[in-house]
């Protein structure tokens, strides 16, 4: 159920435990009590929204679930760990989507579901913002202060048509093109690009542009600007970023390759947000940006 493909369905599949099913599922209860599964989040983090999907589940699916959530930063839960309700008991629905918004500013690093009594869900994801302690992170050594797993938020683009911005984020190279972020083809003028909040204020060192498996899609270059955004809404970002200063000048790019910028950065100090251009148009694998962590500024 933690498989970051869609579910699917196999007409007339069967194993020794019955038809086989694309996710987790349970024996059927005879007894007392419920069935429940324990989730090492990939990141601590606070949780915005939880999806229980039951997709193809329909005469087997569990009648409700809750949500549960602790913080255990050095190993796993026990029989002594506290467990937080952050999502109360909800009726399910076979064959459904259950997409619940959340209201906490907890930090979870794990997660039990509850389904009452059994039964099968086929996806469970889970929606928030990484956290990090960045007082014990060195000061003086650099970071990827773009990682998703370091907070770093993709905010909006111009378009995503072939794969989705916050791709280009995530950690590891690219598995393939789909695992990336790539736009249309362009018919008219202009050129695309993609904003980036850092996980935290810093000051950029170097640049990677990755255009891994894009070969005839890769843009022909790129260029970033970025500032220290102070106040605001994510919904503003757009109309801001048309003001920030040029941090990388325009530069060209290649299919397939890691290119990495360093000398050709301008010195515009720390910064909270990055817009990366592409021109006109293409497919991008991974954005790095590695530097220092700065202070962060107390809003005016």
């Amino acid at each position: 159920m933690l498989q970051p493909t869609e579910p699917v369905w196999k007409e007339g599949v069967y194993d020794d435990n019955g038809k086989w099913m694309d996710g987790w599922e349970s024996r059927r209860k005879r007894g007392a009590g419920h069935d429940h599964a324990v989730i090492r989040l990939g990141v601590a983090g606070t949780i915005r929204a939880i999806d229980i999907d039951t997709r193809y589940f329909t005469g087997n699916y569990p009648p409700s679930a809750s949500v549960e959530a602790c913080y255990c930063p050095d190993g796993d839960p026990d029989t002594n760990t506290c467990w937080t309700e952050i999502l109360p008991s909800l009726s399910l629905q076979g064959n459904s989507q259950h997409l619940h918004e959340l209201e906490n500013s907890g930090v979870w690093s794990h997660l039990r579901l509850n389904i009452y009594p059994d039964g099968g869900i086929a996806r469970l994801r889970v929606y928030g913002i990484p956290y990090r302690d960045w007082s014990t992170h060195p000061k003086q050594q650099p970071i990827d202060l773009a990682s998703a797993l370091n907070g770093g938020r993709a905010l909006a683009c111009s378009d995503q048509h072939y794969g989705h911005m916050g791709n280009i984020l995530n950690p590891g190279r690219g598995a393939n093109m789909g695992d990336g972020w790539e736009t249309a083809r362009r018919r008219t003028p202009g050129f695309d690009w993609v904003i980036v909040a850092l996980g935290h204020p810093g000051l950029i060192q170097q640049v990677i542009v990755d255009t891994h498996h894009f070969k005839g899609n890769f843009p022909d270059s790129c260029s970033i600007l970025a500032a220290y955004v102070n106040g605001g809404t994510d919904e503003q970002i757009e109309a801001q970023s048309l003001y920030w200063q040029e941090l990388l000048p325009a530069q060209k790019l290649t299919m397939d390759a890691e290119h990495r910028f360093e000398a050709e950065l301008n010195d515009i100090g720390p910064v909270t947000h990055v817009r990366l251009n592409i021109f006109p148009d293409g497919g991008v694998s991974r954005l790095r940006l590695l530097g220092l962590i700065a202070p962060v500024a107390t809003a005016k």
